[in-house]
C-alpha cells in the first residue's frame, strides 16, 4: 500500500488535533474530489514500517486526539488489507484515541454482503469510531457541514451502530452543530 501524505497537527479532519494518513488508490473518481492525485494507488510513497513507527510516535502526546484515515480511499480492498495490522496496533497502543476514517463508500458497502467487504473489513471497523460514509456530490456541496463536503455524506458512531445493528450518527459539540456562536 502506498500513502499520498500524513498531516501531523490536522484540525479539519476529524474531532480535535490529529494526525491524519492519506492512503493512495481509489476506483470512485468522484467529479470534484478534493484530492484527485491520491486516486493513482501508484502515487506517493510505500507505507513502511518506518512510516508506521513515526505516525505511532505522533499519537504519543496528550494534545493528540487520534488518527484519522482518508485517501484516495482506505476502503478498497488493497488498502484494507494494508491498514487493518496498523489500524490494530493503534487502538491497542492508545485505546482512548479516537479513529476516524473517510470513505467515498457508504457503510452497507463495507458490511458482509456489500461491494467492498473483504476478509479483513470487520477487523478494520472493530477500530474504527467514527466513519465519515458517501460519496462526494458536487450537487449537494455545503460549506456549513462539519467533516464532510456534501449533504448526503454521513457521519456514524461505529462502535454505537455495531452495537444497535442499526445506523447511529455521531453526535456533534451542540455549539458546532447549530452553526450559531452563543
Amino acid at each position: 500500500m502506498n500513502y499520498s501524505e500524513i498531516k501531523y497537527c490536522d484540525i479539519a479532519n476529524g474531532e480535535g488535533v490529529r494526525t491524519t494518513l492519506f492512503v493512495s488508490g481509489c476506483r470512485l473518481h468522484c467529479p470534484g474530489c478534493f484530492n484527485q492525485e491520491a486516486q493513482d494507488f501508484a502515487s506517493g510513497d510505500e507505507f513502511s514500517p518506518e512510516v508506521a513507527e513515526r505516525i505511532l510516535q505522533s499519537l504519543e502526546p496528550s494534545y493528540i486526539d487520534g488518527l484519522t484515515l482518508l485517501g484516495g480511499e482506505p476502503m478498497e480492498p488493497e488498502n484494507q488489507r494494508g491498514l487493518v495490522e496498523f489500524v490494530e496496533l493503534v487502538k491497542e497502543r492508545f485505546p482512548d484515541k479516537g479513529i476516524w476514517c473517510f470513505t467515498g463508500y457508504v457503510l452497507d458497502d463495507l458490511r458482509e454482503g456489500g461491494r467492498r467487504h473483504t476478509d479483513v473489513t470487520d477487523r478494520l471497523l472493530a477500530c474504527i469510531d467514527v466513519l465519515v460514509d458517501g460519496p462526494y456530490v458536487a450537487a449537494l456541496h455545503d460549506i456549513t457541514l462539519r467533516f464532510r463536503g456534501s449533504s448526503n455524506q454521513r457521519i456514524i458512531d461505529v462502535p454505537a451502530t455495531r452495537a444497535a445493528g442499526e445506523v447511529c450518527l455521531w453526535a456533534d459539540d451542540p455549539q458546532f452543530a447549530t452553526h450559531r456562536m452563543e
